[in-house]
Formats: C-alpha cells, structure tokens, sequence
C-alpha cells in the first residue's frame, strides 16, 4: 500500500466443526464424498502456471480400500525438474518486490476459500486420500492449514516492523530480503496443512519456490495448489512437482542455486538430503537454509498421583488418532506400578470400543495406515513384540490387507525399558508401555530422557505440582513440545509453535514468527544526513 501503513487482520484460530448427525457441514461433507468418489482426477504438474503431462503415472490410493480408484497424477523427471527451478528463479525478481500488501492479500483469500467455499471438497479429498477420519482431516487440511496461512502473514508484518535504532544526523534500516536462488519444499504424506506449509511459509517472506509433495498425497496438495491459484498467487511462485526422490530431489539438491530446503518427513530422508547438500557445496552459490522437522519416539510419562481417566483418554488419542502416523504420536509410556492394574484395565476396555473401518463411516475412530510399505513395516514391528520375552501384547496385535492396509490398535508390555517397540519410530498404531516401581520416579525420568535419540514431544501426567517440576527439568531436552496433563499431539498454530531437536529435527518452530526468519536474508541500510568532510579525528590535533 503505496499510500498508508496497512496491517493485516489480527489473526484468529480457525474454528473446529463437530459434524454432528443432522448438521450442515456434515451433509455438505456426505455430498462432497460422494463427488470425489465418483470423479476420477488426473494431476498434472504445475510450472509456471502451465499443467504439464509427462505421460509417467502413479495412482491415487484409497489406504482402506483397495478396489477405489481416485485417478492418477504425472511424475515429474529430470528434465521437468530443471524447468520448475528455472521458472521459480525466474520468478523471484516479480515476486519479492510486489507490494507486501499483495501478497498479504493471497494468502489472507487462501484462507477464506479453504475455511468456507472449498472446506467439505477439501475435507473430502484429505479424508479419501489419507485415510483420516472427518475430525482428523477437519483439524488439519482446514483449520490448521488456515491458521498457517492466516499467522504467518501477521508474522511477517511483525517481522517487517523489527527495525534498528539511528542516532542524531543518520537513519538505519533493516530489509528483509528473501533468500538468494529457490526454495525446495518437501512435504510429506500424514498431514495436508504440512503440505501446505513448506511450500507457503517461504512464499509469503517473498521466496519463489519448487514443490515436491509425497507421491501418497499428491490429492491433497493439488487441491492446495488449486486453492493458491483461485486466490491469485502469481504463476510461477509455487511450482508443483510430484515424482520421486532421485528423479526430483537430487536435481534440485545439486543445484548452485539451492537457497534452502524446508522439509517434513524421516530423520533417515533428512539426513541423506543433508548429506547430498552438503557433498555439492562447492559450486553452491549460497550457502543453503535447511529447516527440517523428522521423527519421533514420543513419551508419556505418568507420576503416581495421574488423574487416572485423564492419562488413559491421552493415551488413546496420542497413540491411536490417525493410526499413530502422526511425528508426535504417543509411541511409549512410563507408568508407576501403583496405579497399572486399573488403568490396564481401562486401557484394554478402550482400546476394545475404538471402532476401526471406512472413514466415510462417522462411527469410526481410526481408519487404515497410508500403504503397503508402511503395513508390512509395522506389523514386523508387531511379530517382533510377540516373539520378544521381554514384551507382551496386551491389546490389538491382529494386521488385516484383504480391504485395506489396517493395523489394529496394539498396546504392548515390556519389561526391557529398551526394547525394540520401546526405543524405534514405528509410525503406526503401536503403544509400548513400561511399568516402573513407585519409588524410582527420578531415575525412570532418567531413563525417558536418555532411551530415545529423538527430542520431539513429550507428556507428563501428575497432579503434585512439585513432580511436574522435577518432570520438567528432567525432561527439558527430551522434548521440543512439552505437555503438561495432556496428550503429546495437536499443536495449534500460534499457540504451540511446533518443533523438536535431536534426531526431530533443526527445531525452527513452525507456527511462530521463528519459520519464518529462516526464510529471508536481513540487509542492514544506513543513510548518513550528515556526512563527515575530511577525515582528521579530534584526537589528532595538536
């Protein structure tokens, strides 16, 4: 806004609907189901506003069931990668000197689209295509995806305002430049608002960037792509390339002008990345941003004073909700012995009730792991437990691929406090639990701390105040996200910035103002008014 000081709306969190028998948005969301169920898509690539068709297909799965077919999607190659970096780079010059208020006003419309004219198609696609339930694609492809868009555009009017002081005669500011080169954005499958994120943080700081969303969630990022354009991001911007890793990544991670990365998905996938950055560095223009967020082997650590019902529904929701696909899921607890027996018992009887099936069926808790690679690699996991002396299946344990990739919720008991199930990432629905004796409350904290290599959410249940306090310290680098009497998952935007260190991640916090300093290059400017004429000091005089 050439002439005023514009401020964008102050952002607000995006309501969750309930989808209660009898709503509207629950028959407008049955009615919407039924379109994408019966409209096969093909995707294309989108490069500087152009759908290109390469010809080379993949398939659009439903993960619980396999006679569905949603369509197909192009894969992007080499050649196609290269033209998405040239265009992003061509772009960038446009982009980054657009009116802040213009870009501000994208994003802000993106928002609204997804909150209000495409929210039942979105919910549809993420829920068909992910196997979400309608709660767990309403509290991520919608309102956490507007919540980002929404934050972070006043996170960057925040950010223009941090200026230097000046002294007498001078003025200093600070520009906040976009990165130098292109951006990659890697997004993973188990959450849309990731996917939209990555690319989109960087975006609004005035970054041009390339965009390869996980091949078993292509859907719901071509509706994002989609709703980027409807609201007017300019072609080029955001350029979306489907496809594999070596064919789409390594082009662009080689590339001299590579000016960061922003990625979500295995700490294996990260560090390899790392590595192939790192080994091309020399004929790097820049030096690359690399913001990551990975893995996690996520605790529940429970003191003899828990609120009993309190620790079991987190730990049902934590473990179970999206079939434990989830960087923060509840993957292993500590439980004192004095209180296991009961809460075993009220843990087996809710596990027992968590109905399990098709999402479109309302009824259901969980619905089906993401594909045939991610089944196979839990139920090793499950069949490594029931051959382990160590460990006992409590609940669950039973995997079933004749209709779609279900694993059930399994809950196991082990002894060994560093047992296979109790110390790797299984991304699934898989909780093991150790039960530690009342009067070791220190050293089992200990223990937590040191079990995992990973530092990305963490809970601690107690009603003594002073247990929380020394559960706190104890724990302080075990966790990015640290929850106090609440299940280790669903950070909200603007209110849980989101993040964890270790083998979890560089820990740049999306959701806060933090992100998105990763995405710029600050130049300091000062303007003399008065400058000196001759260059004797005072002290030189004689």
């Amino acid at each position: 806004m050439e002439l005023g000081n514009a401020s964008p709306p102050l952002p607000q969190n995006e309501p969750v609907l309930a989808y209660r028998p009898g709503s509207p948005e629950r028959d407008q969301l049955i009615r919407a189901l039924a379109d994408v169920k019966s409209s096969p898509v093909e995707i294309p690539l989108v490069i500087g506003g152009e759908r290109i068709e390469t010809g080379d297909l993949g398939r659009l799965r439903v993960p619980h069931d396999h006679t569905m077919d949603l369509g197909r999607f192009h894969r992007a190659e080499a050649d196609t990668m290269a033209r998405a970096i040239d265009t992003a780079l061509s772009a960038r010059a446009d982009w980054m000197n657009r009116p802040v208020e213009q870009r501000t006003a994208i994003f802000l419309k993106a928002a609204d689209l997804l909150a209000h004219k495409l929210r039942s198609w979105t919910n549809a696609v993420t829920m068909l295509s992910l196997s979400k339930t309608v709660h767990q694609a309403e509290i991520d492809a919608v309102c956490e995806l507007a919540d980002f868009w929404r934050f972070n555009v006043g996170f960057m009017h925040q950010i223009y305002q941090l200026q230097p002081q000046s002294a007498s005669g001078s003025w200093n500011t600070m520009e906040w430049r976009p990165l130098e080169g292109f951006v990659l954005a890697v997004s993973p499958f188990n959450f849309a608002s990731i996917a939209g994120n990555l690319p989109t943080a960087p975006a609004i700081m005035g970054n041009t960037v390339v965009w390869k969303p996980a091949s078993s969630a292509v859907y719901p990022a071509w509706v994002i792509m989609q709703i980027l354009e409807e609201a007017g991001l300019p072609p080029g911007v955001i350029n979306f390339v489907p496809g594999s890793g070596a064919a789409v990544g390594d082009v662009a991670m080689t590339h001299p002008e590579l000016a960061g990365v922003h990625f979500t998905g295995s700490t294996a996938t990260f560090r390899r990345m790392w590595q192939t950055i790192s080994q091309h560095i020399e004929p790097a223009r820049h030096w690359p941003r690399i913001v990551g967020e990975t893995g996690g082997k996520d605790f529940v650590f429970a003191h003899p004073s828990a609120d009993e019902a309190a620790l079991c529904t987190a730990l049902i929701r934590g473990a179970f909700e999206y079939q434990g696909q989830k960087c923060s899921a509840a993957s292993r607890a500590y439980i004192p012995a004095s209180i296991w027996p009961s809460l075993r018992e009220r843990l087996c009887a809710d596990v027992a009730r968590l109905g399990q099936g098709d999402v479109s069926d309302f009824g259901n808790f969980m619905a089906a792991v993401i594909d045939r690679s991610a089944f196979e690699t839990i139920r090793e996991y499950i069949i490594h437990a029931k051959h382990d002396e160590a460990c006992e299946i409590i609940a669950g344990g039973h995997c079933d691929d004749r209709v779609g990739w279900f694993v059930e919720p399994t809950v196991v008991l082990s002894t060994d406090p560093a047992s296979k199930t109790m110390v790797e990432e299984i991304f699934g629905p898989v909780l093991t639990i150790y039960v530690y004796n009342d009067n070791r409350f220190a050293e089992t904290l200990e223990l937590c701390n040191r079990t995992s290599p990973y530092g990305l959410t963490g809970a601690i249940f107690a009603q003594d105040r002073s247990a929380i306090a020394v559960a706190s310290e104890a724990l302080r680098d075990a966790a990015g996200n640290f929850y106090i009497n609440d299940k280790p998952t669903g950070a909200v935007v603007g209110q849980q910035p989101f993040g964890g260190g270790r083998a979890s991640g560089t820990n740049d916090k999306a959701g806060s103002l933090l992100n998105l300093l990763r995405w710029v290059s600050p130049r300091t400017i000062k303007e003399s008014f008065a400058p000196p004429r001759d260059f004797p000091y005072p002290h030189m005089e004689k």
